[in-house]
């Protein structure tokens, strides 16, 4: 190969790098992916506002009492109790994958789990062991 010529596999990364630059792909999906919206033009939603400024006072408290969702809530906080959650500590654990998969399967929080599975077993543990008697 003289000096003059580029290696192939020069070229291909030379290629290959012009194109998969961020600005490359940006410059690709920034046409399809832009939503322009404007202060003189706000986007329209869903809502129908002339309906809603039509409601008189009686028929939007009717409608409050009707909903599940809005009905306020009477919680005397007096005697409530702050608990501070246990310290965690982060270590390095083998368990048995299919134990592992189980727990991740059961979605986020799976660590939590875990803990709470060890805890209740802490516990049982720990309990005073009383004597039958016979």
């Amino acid at each position: 190969m003289s000096k003059g010529e580029k290696s192939p596999s020069r070229a291909r990364s030379a290629a290959h790098s012009a194109t998969s630059s961020r600005r490359a792909a940006r410059e690709k999906t920034s046409e399809e992916n832009n939503t322009i919206v404007s202060r003189y033009e706000p986007i329209r939603g869903r809502t129908d506002w002339a309906a809603l400024d039509a409601l008189t006072d009686e028929q939007i408290e009717e409608a409050v009492r009707n909903d599940p969702d809005a009905v306020p809530l009477d919680i005397d906080w007096s005697d409530g109790v702050v608990v501070m959650p246990a310290r965690k500590k982060a270590i390095s654990i083998r368990i048995d994958e299919d134990v592992l998969d189980f727990f991740k399967s059961e979605g986020d929080g799976y660590q939590g789990r875990m803990n709470a599975v060890l805890r209740s077993y802490m516990l049982q543990k720990a309990k005073p062991k009383t004597k039958k008697r016979t």
